[in-house]
């Protein structure tokens, strides 16, 4: 089975992890728990009337580890590399390989500059529509890839598309999570939205 390596646990690397988890790619997220969500309240995440950024963090996390997310919480990621076949991610705790590497580091993208990906004009990690960096199966998202437009419902979205395309790579087509209530019934014995 594949695996992903995910550095940063905010809404673009929990989102990433949920999606991979639940759709057969093994999650590994290293979360220092150094987001900025614990300075915001959310009135703009769609669903969200209003909600606390920890509380919605905690929310999250209940989320990814309900389906087995593998969470390194105070871990922090030292260097990362490409193999030429997945990743290796280093902490202080070990060394880690991985098929795919997400980054998802908010505004810092030092790890990105190790690893070597490409950087735009405004210093921004340069990515395409999939997130996916100038390194192959590398991703960035969020605060890494965009100059100013740092909201935490555009994070998660990267965090899903460079899952997705993850996903895609993984099956040789297009892949979409798309769930129904049926799905619901069947996963959570109907406890879903309870």
């Amino acid at each position: 089975m594949a695996n992903a390596a995910i550095v940063g646990g905010g809404p673009a690397g929990l989102s990433a992890a949920l999606f991979l988890q639940k759709n057969g790619v093994d999650a590994t997220v290293f979360d220092t728990d150094a987001t900025w969500m614990h300075k915001a309240h959310l009135f703009n995440y769609p669903g969200l009337g209003s909600e606390d950024g920890s509380a919605y963090m905690a929310t999250l996390r209940n989320q990814v580890d309900s389906f087995g997310v593998e969470r390194n919480q105070g871990e922090e990621v030292t260097d990362v590399e490409s193999t030429g076949d997945g990743f290796t991610v280093t902490s202080a705790d070990g060394e880690y390989d991985a098929d795919y590497l997400v980054l998802a580091t908010g505004a810092n993208r030092d790890l990105a500059e190790a690893l070597g990906c490409d950087f735009t004009d405004d210093e921004t990690v340069d990515v395409d529509v999939d997130m996916e960096t100038s390194v192959d199966d590398a991703y960035a998202t969020g605060a890494m890839v965009r100059a100013e437009e740092w909201q935490a419902v555009i994070s998660a979205g990267d965090g899903a598309a460079a899952a997705l395309n993850i996903l895609s790579k993984e099956r040789g087509e297009n892949y979409h999570d798309f769930d129904t209530p049926a799905d619901a019934d069947e996963t959570f014995g109907g406890m879903a939205g309870e």
